[in-house]
């Protein structure tokens, strides 16, 4: 089974990458997060891959790291969760925080994700928080619960929310308090334009 391409990134965008490998060219949906993770075109690059066949249509996903391809594989046994799901989730946040909001059982994270809604989040703990270890998840929820307030604040005050949710991750951690996240959320913010 195929479980990794490496090769030239002819074409990026940010649904799929095509990566010029061996004389052919292979189309490999994406997100959001591994777009943002991939070199320019013409670079070389290495994405963990997960194929799916349906309906004869091969069709392959590709992340930036193997912890999000484990997640990706995960979350698709979910009743309910197809590759586009799993896609949206993995948006959200590192896999680790996703993983932790898993385990701590907080659906609600899972809902910022496109296309998942309550019963579908409350599903994907049910099914996966019995299947995965992690140690330190309560810590991590903290974070994304801060990162998720600076966010909210960001898109009040008119940013997109694509934009608002990279800011609140390029926060330092050494920030601490509401307001210094947020100042140094609209710094990035101002760096960006």
């Amino acid at each position: 089974m195929l479980h990794s391409v490496h090769g030239i990134i002819s074409e990026k965008d940010h649904t799929h990458a095509i990566v010029e490998v061996g004389g052919f060219g292979l189309k490999v949906s994406i997100n959001e997060t591994t777009f943002r993770k991939l070199p320019r075109q013409g670079s070389e690059a290495k994405l963990f891959c997960a194929m799916r066949i349906r309906e004869e249509l091969v069709e392959l996903y590709g992340f930036p790291d193997e912890p999000s391809l484990t997640l990706f594989e995960l979350l698709n046994t979910v009743p309910g969760v197809g590759p586009r799901s799993a896609l949206s989730v993995l948006d959200i946040d590192s896999p680790e925080n996703v993983t932790a909001g898993i385990l701590e059982r907080r659906a609600d994270i899972l809902t910022r994700a496109s296309g998942i809604g309550k019963k579908t989040a409350e599903r994907i703990v049910l099914e996966l928080h019995t299947k995965i270890k992690m140690e330190g998840a309560h810590a991590l929820i903290d974070a994304i619960d801060a990162d998720t307030e600076i966010e909210d604040v960001l898109i009040g005050l008119g940013y997109e929310k694509k934009e608002a949710r990279a800011a609140a991750h390029g926060v330092p951690r050494e920030c601490h308090s509401f307001e210094d996240r947020l100042k140094a959320a609209l710094r990035i913010l101002g760096r960006g334009k």
